[in-house]
């Protein structure tokens, strides 16, 4: 097997979002590409959603699950508020959908292989010439693939040093009701209306598929992820307590934790191997928000190998926005804000279209500071001081999910 101008490791979002946009028909110098996933198992991650906004027409149009017109965030007390993001849609894309639009591109492909096999080690060859991927197939026989460059997409073991880490974990149910209960023009983002933790935040997630369907989901922002039973307990007590849907079925699961962390992850792991992903810091720290930065990094990635020039990772987000999230999280992890009241404040006091390019770091400066300007000023200036004199600490081994879910909510 002749070594393959690309390696990428993992097909989840990142590494199927690279080749993807690797195999784009035309291009200056055509490229062969390998995709390395593990086999069918408990090592290949499950059905998982990946939620992200963009206008109408964008290229997974065709795979989405749904989208939604408006969003709507309710505070601890019930309160309403229905933002409009035009031109903005929030989309949902499942995994499976999104593995056969890839694929049938990739199929089409000139010089595309896809290879199932467990890896166990990614870095430089011995002999400097690029890459390589060491792993065993289904019969348990080693496999090493080499290439002149390696893209890994696989999750972090651990996560970076950093003055705080947080952990968005949840649990979500895709239902069916007996009865109406959803309103499928609107997705609800975040509702308060569900018991705060000691530290950190909680909230409800729904994203209505049809009147009787939806995803409803728990999700914490907190330094650890709960037990089984706790999102259990959490998910009863918000679908029959507060959203009330009286009699309904459970037809799927999801289960997953993101990193939230303004320590750096770096973007290279050798001199031919790159990290793409959240591993490579495409995880937005103050949201948890990945896949629209996942198609910055994967068509900046692709652009520069189909024109010949050398690949780059580009960090997925500037510096001050990854100042600003620092700032955020540290104020939710200390307890100086309100988790519910900071979000709820936020979109009520803040035009959708501008919070929203806001969150996927891509605002203004101007628009940065009035923003700055709706959030309990006096707290988050106290954190701005304080954060150069605190230290970064490694953090606890970053728990992997028993089930997938790559990103959901903000």
């Amino acid at each position: 097997m002749p070594d393959p101008d690309v390696v990428i490791v993992g097909a989840g979002a990142a590494g199927l979002s690279l080749a993807y946009h690797l195999c784009a028909p035309g291009g200056a110098v055509p490229l062969s590409v390998v995709l390395v996933d593990a086999p069918p198992g408990p090592l290949r991650a499950p059905p998982r959603t990946w939620c992200f906004w963009e206008p109408p027409g964008g290229p997974y149009d065709s795979a989405l699950a749904a989208s939604w017109p408006q969003l709507r965030v309710r505070a601890a007390d019930g309160a309403a508020t229905v933002a409009h993001p035009s031109p903005f849609r929030y989309k949902m894309l499942r995994s499976e959908a999104f593995e056969a639009l890839v694929g049938h591109r990739l199929s089409a492909a000139g010089d595309f292989r896809r290879i199932e096999a467990t890896v166990t080690a990614v870095r430089d060859a011995p002999d400097g010439g690029g890459g390589e991927v060491l792993a065993r197939d289904a019969r348990g026989e080693p496999v090493v693939v080499r290439g002149r460059h390696v893209f890994d997409s696989r999750p972090p073991r651990r996560l970076p040093p950093a003055r705080t880490t947080l952990l968005q974990h949840f649990m979500g149910w895709f239902v069916r009701t007996e009865r109406p209960v959803f309103d499928p023009t609107t997705a609800d983002l975040m509702d308060f209306r569900t018991p705060q933790p000691a530290r950190g935040l909680s909230f409800g997630y729904v994203l209505p598929l049809a009147p009787h369907t939806a995803l409803v989901e728990y999700t914490e922002f907190s330094p650890a992820p709960l037990e089984t039973g706790g999102y259990l307990n959490a998910l009863h007590h918000y679908t029959q307590e507060v959203l009330e849907l009286g009699e309904f079925r459970v037809t799927a699961q999801e289960r997953g934790i993101i990193p939230m962390t303004d320590g750096h992850f770096p973007h290279r792991a050798g001199r031919s191997v790159y990290r793409i992903g959240t591993a490579g810091g495409a995880t937005r720290p103050s949201t948890g928000y990945t896949f629209a930065a996942v198609q910055r990094q994967s068509r900046t990635v692709a652009a520069r190998l189909r024109a010949g020039r050398a690949p780059r990772t580009p960090p997925p987000y500037g510096a001050r926005p990854r100042a600003m999230d620092a700032v955020m999280l540290r104020a939710l992890d200390s307890g100086r804000v309100d988790g519910p009241d900071f979000f709820t404040r936020l979109f009520r006091g803040v035009p959708a279209e501008r919070l929203l390019r806001f969150l996927e770091g891509s605002s203004q400066i101007h628009e940065d500071l009035l923003i700055g300007l709706r959030t309990p000023v006096l707290p988050m200036l106290r954190t701005v001081v304080e954060l150069p004199f605190t230290a970064r600490r490694e953090p606890p081994p970053f728990p992997p999910p028993p089930t997938g879910h790559q990103e959901s909510t903000p």
